[in-house]
């Protein structure tokens, strides 16, 4: 059984035209805005004082601006951050002729519930916080100075599963035209037949105003800039429709991402009334439910990953040179494909793709109904999907990098076959597809995490397939940068029908962790093995294998390629965790050892990347530690202090994917060599590393482009003092940015590190490594950086010894790098009073905090404190350090719920779990538990924590399941309110997927909850 799919497009872009004939004119509206984080409605007037709001660029976050919160508004699944509601101002002068013309303003996104002003005039909302729009302001602008204001409301939180920016955090443009012009997203081209002699290109327009004798122009254009193809003629409709044909096309692919343009143009004899250049590609499709997916007649494999919009170290403010950075980094990881989740992104992400080579399942919204309490399927869907689902696929249709569309996320709805009807009558040139929504209703059957197992794999061999299949989110797997264990580990214990993954030793060899397992709210609160043993049911190496080796497994696309902020109380448990952490990299770019798997396994180019790091100061001499090895050579041999200790060959079976060599610990240089056809093509190695003792920085620059600055990434590494790499540092890198740019944000990929990203002069080595992030300012001229870190090992385990290290370091431009002075004490004292020269290394006792100052000629600059001591930093534990939680099922605290009315979190009690507990004060309200079922839906066991000692009262109280109701519990009483806690246990129905779990009371208040077990 076939599908086709008949579209083979690209890319609208809006372009600048500024020039003596033509009159289309897109003028950057991203600089100086006025900002404010309150609300009030005379801030939307023509004529008010903003001038003691911040002034800022656009894209811009305020939630990640202003950072993590114990009991934030967004909850778990935004990482704790907050919403609120923001207002911006601009002011923007319009000339007297301009006032005869149409001028659009467009917002390439906005979170959410935007409302605009144009001097005074209300113009219009737009509820969906992941789309694009535009409003026709003509008729309210004057000669002279002009307001705009818009307010955003996220006062309804949450309002997503995931982290969500806040703000206008995409790109903003003022478009000026003749009232004859092109209508917005009206432009579609289609290449119906591609041939290698001819591709032919069918393009389609609308246009609004008077076209009488007027001409209508289109040149088909190659990205050398050679005129392939024109036509000309006048106009006779105002939706003209016209084919032309290009000789021998070029075809667009990941590989080859060739590129096209058709310029079309109103003319009025020679002069230019509009004209738009619209990329686009040649790229056959087509989906055969045998064989998978076949791209210019090639069947390949999609080998993609899900990707939020807030997945890295911007929140969600992404500029252009960042995003592309973003990008590429997948890119170079071997991916081909990847889906924006759950949502439509700016229009710059797409022109990315096209340009790079990446396939792209566009995807417009999570839920057709409510998931989250206050998402966009609950506030605005019924009343707003067909203007949405309108705009996102009239913008992107052009677009030769989106190959399917997604329409929803783990959701189900009748709604479905009308949003299908509705996208195909808008492009018909592509199928549909969804995450597991309405497959009966798709072309392509989506299917998310259930698709990891082995029952599922071998359910689809036994049974003849009905349409294409692909995985739309798998695999699910964890990995912390830096961080191993060689016991396996199930997110939420070993679930029936997945695939073996035994441990890597007999009994665990690594014991540190982030948190002392004492202190953790649930089994959840541990870092996560960077050996792929740390899943919900299948390790990345086995689905590879499972999506390669059968030929109906179209490809998957796995849950995610960054980390990203949110989810944390899903995964990990809740604060201090504010990241999800199932990305092959962190949300500082990292890369984990998980890319370099992807590395070996998708790219040619001769890579090689061992695991783990050599340095382990408190394991016993001969422990054995597997070491792995990641490449694409034909093999790989391994010598420990220049011995060799045999060759390995990269295998094709899942757990033969990586060379691996079982070694007995000792101190000193563990080498890998790489060979091709018998000779060395590469190699790697770790030296054993003694304390911190320097600061490696390095700087990259990410170009400026399409009107954004250029950005640059600062990465500082602990060294020791023979330049080895020191894998656990996590001492403070403090900075000191001047010049003429803006910070970003200091970002480390630490999961649990309460730093500001945004506010504060300093962040921590995580498992040695940190970055910050800068933007230039516009017309920047020069900039610098200082850096200092008071450096040694945080528990002075294998050394005493301190070090500190300052040193000032050239962005761009000239900066006369000054000489700096440090001073410093470690008896509590001020080191600007009382502080001892910093000359060389000095050696402190256990408990000692170490103060220190930076001067530049005199000046202080820096203030730094750094404490030492066997209690400090990482947490280090031996074996049964976390027996405590051997075999429990997944514990939810009920002050990280979703609280309402008199619900609230308390610690006025003992012997309760995690944080607290909720207390509803003799009052009513509910607590609602969110839980992401990753097995079979089906029943399951759960428990409610709780204690009263109310005599002769049960407290009755209602359960919900995905907002069913269930049945009335009741809780009769423990025998006091201080310490006595029990449990009321009953059976519920989830579904695969996510759920939510009320309970509400009924009119008697309800006594103190704790935790939701689920056993």
């Amino acid at each position: 059984m076939g599908f086709k799919g008949l579209g083979y497009f690209l890319i609208t872009l809006c372009f600048f035209i500024n020039n003596a004939t033509a009159q289309r004119i897109e003028t950057n509206f991203n600089n100086n805005w006025h900002f404010i984080l309150k609300d009030d409605a005379a801030f939307s007037s023509e004529h008010f004082d903003d001038s003691t709001w911040e002034m800022l660029n656009v894209p811009h976050d305020w939630s990640f601006e202003k950072g993590v919160r114990d009991g934030g508004d967004q909850g778990q699944g935004g990482g704790y951050h907050d919403g609120g509601i923001g207002w911006y101002r601009k002011y923007f002068d319009v000339k007297k002729e301009s006032l005869s013309k149409i001028t659009y303003i467009n917002f390439d996104g906005v979170y959410m519930n935007s409302e605009v002003w144009i001097n005074g005039n209300y113009i219009a909302k737009r509820p969906y916080g992941y789309i694009s729009f535009r409003y026709d302001i003509s008729k309210y602008l004057k000669e002279g100075q002009n307001t705009i204001a818009v307010r955003i409301d996220n006062s309804l939180e949450p309002s997503a599963r995931w982290y969500h920016p806040c703000g206008i955090y995409a790109p903003v443009s003022l478009i000026e035209v003749n009232p004859t012009h092109f209508k917005p997203n009206t432009i579609f081209i289609k290449t119906p037949s591609i041939q290698k002699e001819k591709g032919l290109v069918s393009i389609d327009v609308e246009i609004n105003g008077d076209i009488k004798d007027l001409e209508y122009e289109v040149k088909l254009v190659s990205a050398d800039g050679s005129v392939l193809s024109n036509y000309n003629q006048k106009l006779k409709s105002f939706k003209p429709s016209i084919e032309l044909e290009v000789k021998s096309p070029k075809l667009w692919s990941p590989e080859t991402p060739n590129l096209y343009k058709a310029v079309t143009k109103i003319l009025d004899g020679k002069k230019v009334i509009d004209e738009k250049i619209t990329t686009f590609g040649f790229r056959t499709i087509e989906w055969e439910t045998d064989t998978g997916f076949w791209l210019n007649g090639e069947n390949i494999k999609l080998k993609g990953v899900c990707e939020h919009w807030e997945g890295g170290p911007v929140g969600g403010a992404w500029t252009k040179p960042m995003l592309r950075w973003k990008l590429e980094l997948l890119k170079d990881m071997g991916i081909n494909a990847i889906r924006p989740s759950h949502n439509p992104t700016p229009p710059m992400f797409y022109d990315i793709c096209d340009e790079i080579g990446l396939l792209v399942m566009d995807e417009i919204f999570d839920g057709w109904h409510k998931k989250a309490p206050q998402d966009y399927g609950k506030q605005a869907f019924d009343e707003w999907w067909q203007a949405d689902v309108k705009e996102w696929i009239t913008r992107d249709r052009n677009h030769p990098s989106i190959f399917v569309w997604s329409l929803g996320n783990e959701t189900h709805s009748d709604v479905a076959p009308e949003l299908v009807a509705f996208g195909k009558s808008l492009d018909p040139t592509r199928l549909f597809t969804s995450g597991a929504g309405n497959p009966e209703d798709m072309d392509i059957q989506g299917v998310n995490g259930g698709s990891e197992t082995k029952s599922f794999i071998d359910k689809q061999k036994e049974n003849e397939l009905e349409k294409p299949f692909i995985s739309t989110e798998a695999p699910h797997t964890w990995q912390t940068r830096g961080y191993y264990r060689t016991q396996t580990w199930w997110r939420d214990n070993e679930l029936p029908g997945t695939y073996e993954l035994p441990n890597l030793t007999d009994k665990e060899i690594f014991f540190y962790e982030g948190i002392n397992p004492k202190d953790w709210k649930n089994r959840k609160q541990r870092f996560n093995s960077s050996y792929d043993n740390a899943t919900v049911r299948v390790s990345a190496r086995k689905y590879w294998e499972v999506m390669r080796d059968n030929p109906w497994h179209s490809g998957h696309f796995r849950w995610t390629g960054f980390d990203y902020y949110g989810e944390a109380g899903l995964v990990h448990g809740g604060l201090p965790f504010n990241l999800f952490m199932g990305g092959a990299l962190d949300v500082s770019g990292f890369k984990k050892d998980l890319y370099y798997f992807y590395q070996s396994q998708w790219t040619e180019k001769p890579m090689i990347h061992m695991l783990p790091h050599w340095t382990h100061p408190r394991m016993k001499k001969g422990t054995v530690i597997p070491v792995w090895v990641y490449s694409n050579v034909d093999e790989v041999e391994l010598f420990l202090n220049g011995t060799s200790l045999g060759k390995d060959k990269p295998g094709t079976v899942w757990n033969e994917m990586q060379c691996e060599w079982m070694v007995p610990y000792e101190a000193g240089k563990l080498e890998a060599v790489g060979y091709i056809d018998g000779k060395e093509v590469n190699r790697t190695s770790f030296s054993t590393a003694q304390e911190p003792s320097k600061l490696k920085t390095s700087i990259q620059k990410l170009n400026a482009e399409d009107g954004f600055t250029s950005s640059y990434i600062i990465t500082s590494e602990s060294l020791d003092e023979n330049r080895n790499f020191y894998p656990y540092g996590e001492n403070k890198v403090y900075y000191n940015i001047l010049g003429d740019v803006k910070k970003i944000s200091m970002e480390n990929g630490n999961p649990i590190d309460p730093t500001s990203r945004t506010k504060s002069d300093f962040r921590a080595l995580f498992f040695g490594k940190t970055r910050l992030f800068l933007r230039a300012l516009p017309k920047a001229k020069k900039a610098s950086v200082i850096t200092a870190s008071i450096l040694g090992d945080k528990a002075l385990y294998t050394s005493n010894k301190i070090t500190i290290d300052a040193q000032q370091i050239d962005v761009f431009g000239n900066s006369n790098v000054s000489s700096l002075e440090t001073r410093y004490t470690t008896n509590g004292e001020n080191p600007e009073t009382h502080g001892k020269l910093y000359e060389g290394p000095f050696q402190i006792g256990d408990g000692t905090t170490v103060k220190a100052i930076v001067l530049e000629n005199g000046k202080k600059v820096l203030t730094m404190e750094e404490r030492f001591g066997k209690n400090e930093g990482l947490f280090w534990g031996d074996e049964h350090s976390a027996d405590m939680w051997i075999g429990r099922g997944v514990n939810i605290s009920a002050e990280e719920g979703i609280l309402e009315g008199n619900a609230k979190p308390s610690r006025e009690a003992r012997r309760f779990k995690g944080t607290g507990f909720v207390d509803f004060k003799n009052g009513e309200g509910a607590i609602t538990w969110y839980q992401e079922n990753d097995g079979e839906g089906g029943d399951y066991s759960i428990r409610f924590r709780y204690m009263h000692n109310n005599e002769g009262q049960l407290h009755p109280m209602k359960l919900y399941v995905n907002d069913e109701y269930i049945r009335t519990l009741e809780f009769k009483p423990t025998g006091g309110w201080e310490k006595e806690w029990k449990f009321v246990p009953t059976i519920i129905t989830l579904k695969s997927g996510a759920n939510s779990i009320k309970l509400e009371t009924t009119g008697e208040s309800g006594p103190f909850v704790d935790e939701l077990f689920i056993d």
